[in-house]
Parts: structure tokens; C-alpha cells; sequence
């Protein structure tokens, strides 16, 4: 292990541990998030020692950290008590599937690996163009309403509505997925979704599982293209929600699949 870059990372959410892994890095981390799946020896080989919002700072300290990555705003709290404490973090605050790649490249030349990074990427790329053949396929381009969670309504963020296009429809929110904040993501009026029409809608509620039948039974939604057909679908928060390589694959990927049996069933109908 070359010792000029760092030998012991945390990490405090699972994309920094995925692209760590599959730059061949991961001898460098002695700390997960909770919420790893991805790949699934991490939760085997690391100990887990944070969430998302919170963090056993004392157990952190003790694994005698040369660096920390985290993400976004949510983890400002964790990241001072840990500055404070003298570790070194780094906070991303990407929020576009360009910001994914360009996330991957810096953490790979943070740890001395910029060109196993570049070579990673060019793979996560070509994914997303074959991604984007097989959405030119499709005749037609449904209408997408991708929530994030169920009380308040949060629709998606930009990666995500980003990925939808990609995959063949359309953000029935495109506005809205510009706000990096999930509470500026909040749809105050639930009626907004049934004045939009969806014809898919996916549910990919962290933390627990989407419930179709109570979307279907929201006062006004019974008329919505997406509940009259029966296009309701979840898409797993963690190859979705996370933003890092598994948005860019398994992410989208499933998305696609999911717009192209609307495509069929809507053929036969």
C-alpha cells in the first residue's frame, strides 16, 4: 500500500466503499456505513460504524482514521465533531450522474488510484450510453412520478430524474429534482401529482418498504394514469438513492426495465 495517500478511511455512506472496492482499494477501509450492501463482503470484512445522520463518533476515533468520506449537508454534524477531533474529512455534495463520475474520479486520485478511476468510469459511462440505446428503442416516453418518500411526498433528486430520462421517460418534476434539499423537494399539494398524469410511478422510500396499494388509495389518485393501469413500481433505495456506480447500473437499469413493461403492457392494451 503506498503510504503517501491514506491508509485508514472511513466511510460514512456506501458509494466512497463501492468505488473504493472496485478500484482494488478497499485494504484502505477500516469503517462502513450501516446501510452498505454494495459490494456485500464489505458488511463482512468492515465494521459498521455510522448511519446516515448519525455516527459513533468515539468508535470512529478509535479505529485511528487518516480520513473520512461522507456526504452532503445531512452529514455536517458528523463531519465537525470529527474535524474537531483533529481527522481529516472529505463531505461530497454531488447531486448529478456527472457529479457521480467526477465523484469517482477524485476519490480515486485521492487515494492514488486516478488511473484505475479513469478506466472505471469509462465503463460506468459506456453503461449509461447502452442505457440510453435501449430507451431509443421505445416508442413511446412515459410520464415518471419518482417519490422519495411518502410523508411529506419527496420527489426525486437530480441523479435520479436524470437516470430516468436516460432510461426512457420523463420527470413529471423535472423542476423540483433541481433543489438539492429534500425539503425543497417536498410537494405541498398531493393533488399536484394526479394534475401531472404520471404513467409510472416508482416509490423508493429509504428505509422501508414502498406500499403500492396506499399510493393507489390517496384521495384523488385513483384517476392517474399510473394507478389506473397498475404502473406502480419500487426501485430499491439502495441502487438508486445512493449516489454512486450503483445508479449508474443497476440503478437505471432497472428503471428501464420497468418503463419498458409499461411500453408492452400499454401495446396490448
Amino acid at each position: 500500500m503506498d503510504t503517501r495517500y491514506p491508509c485508514r478511511i472511513v466511510c460514512l455512506t456506501e458509494e466512497p466503499t463501492e468505488v473504493l472496492y472496485a478500484l482494488g482499494q478497499e485494504d484502505r477501509i477500516v469503517g462502513i456505513s450501516g446501510f452498505t450492501v454494495r459490494p456485500a463482503r464489505a458488511r463482512r470484512e468492515k465494521p459498521r460504524v455510522s448511519a446516515f445522520t448519525s455516527a459513533k463518533v468515539d468508535r470512529i476515533l478509535a479505529l485511528q482514521p487518516d480520513f473520512v468520506v461522507g456526504f452532503s449537508d445531512i452529514q455536517a454534524e458528523i463531519a465537525q465533531a470529527l474535524i474537531k477531533s483533529g481527522i481529516e474529512v472529505w463531505i461530497s455534495n454531488h447531486r448529478s450522474v456527472d457529479g457521480i463520475l467526477g465523484y469517482v474520479r477524485r476519490l480515486g486520485a485521492l487515494v492514488g488510484a486516478a488511473d484505475r478511476a479513469d478506466r472505471y468510469v469509462l465503463g460506468l459511462e459506456a453503461h449509461l450510453e447502452r442505457a440510453r440505446q435501449a430507451a431509443a428503442l421505445l416508442q413511446h416516453r412515459p410520464r415518471v412520478y419518482f417519490e422519495e418518500w411518502d410523508d411529506p411526498l419527496i420527489t426525486c433528486i437530480r441523479w435520479v430524474s436524470e437516470l430516468i430520462g436516460i432510461a426512457g421517460g420523463d420527470d413529471v418534476f423535472p423542476e423540483l429534482s433541481r433543489e438539492s434539499l429534500g425539503k425543497n423537494r417536498i410537494i405541498a399539494d398531493p393533488l399536484e401529482v394526479p394534475r401531472r398524469s404520471p404513467d409510472v410511478i416508482f416509490g423508493s422510500w429509504c428505509g422501508k418498504k414502498f406500499r403500492p396499494e396506499l399510493v393507489a388509495a390517496r384521495p384523488g389518485w385513483s384517476d392517474v394514469p399510473a394507478v389506473r393501469d397498475g404502473h406502480l413500481y419500487e426501485i430499491k433505495s439502495s441502487i438508486i438513492l445512493q449516489p454512486g456506480p450503483a445508479a449508474l447500473t443497476d440503478g437505471v437499469r432497472a428503471v428501464h426495465e420497468h418503463l419498458a413493461r409499461w411500453e408492452k403492457a400499454t401495446a396490448h392494451a
